[in-house]
């Protein structure tokens, strides 16, 4: 293949522009911002099921109090219904007051630990209340992290994409004055080998793989037209020739 000297030089600024925007890609993909925000939101979601635990537990010891405390007031009141009985003086069998006496000792009884179940009952839902309240702040605070974070990320991506936008401007620009057969080589080398479809050769080294020409490889260099279009004997890539090659 032949291509004008210049039109070689060129490949190298267009090869220059596709290095710049491999590198904006890499920055892209590497933002630290990537590895902290997907730890802060592993944190957060162990801390959201924690909070669903604690919202669970004290849901259902909310249900146990009423329950808890019904069986209270039930108590309660069949003993209040007994006691009126009694002080009403309806009941006058020896017998009958004896178990009145003893059913009314049994429901204080059956009442007072009735209450005792209410107050640790009432003590399990006070700390599962608290416990809503830290893990709730626990969640704010570590969703405040990510958006902070992901402010900060969206910056940098604004950033990036912006330069980006401006190299793949200037790459049309160029890339639209190289030849077009030029171009399709250098584009199909540059994607087999590693994003470097040409290099320059500087001071008899290929600055592709960053191999030196033995001297069988650089008399053939030399001997080429200032038109041909010569390629590295080992890596293969579009080696462009300019005054510091050495030749």
């Amino acid at each position: 293949m032949n291509a004008a000297p210049a039109d070689q030089i060129r490949l190298l600024d267009v090869q220059a522009l596709d290095v710049r925007l491999q590198q904006l890609a890499h920055r892209r993909r590497s933002l630290p911002e990537h590895a902290e925000i997907e730890t802060l939101n592993k944190d957060l979601a162990q801390q959201r099921d924690l909070l669903v635990a604690a919202q669970t537990e004290e849901s259902d010891t909310a249900r146990e109090q009423t329950k808890a405390e019904q069986d209270v007031d039930q108590v309660r009141t069949r003993a209040g219904r007994d006691q009126q009985r009694l002080d009403s003086g309806a009941v006058t069998s020896p017998r009958d007051l004896e178990n009145l006496q003893h059913e009314i000792a049994s429901l204080a009884k059956r009442q007072s630990d009735l209450e005792d179940v209410v107050l640790d009952v009432m003590e399990r839902r006070e700390s599962a209340q608290a416990r809503i309240e830290e893990l709730t702040e626990r969640v704010a605070s570590v969703q405040a992290r990510i958006d902070e974070a992901t402010s900060r990320r969206d910056a940098s991506y604004e950033e990036i994409d912006g330069e980006t936008g401006s190299v793949t401007k200037e790459r049309e620009l160029i890339a639209g004055s190289v030849p077009a057969d030029l171009l399709k080589l250098y584009d199909k080398l540059r994607e087999q080998q590693g994003g470097i479809g040409a290099a320059r050769l500087y001071q008899r080294r290929c600055e592709g793989c960053r191999l030196e020409l033995n001297i069988t490889e650089m008399n053939e260099v030399r001997a080429a037209a200032p038109d041909t279009v010569v390629r590295c004997e080992n890596c293969r890539r579009i080696l462009v020739r300019t005054a510091e090659s050495g030749l």
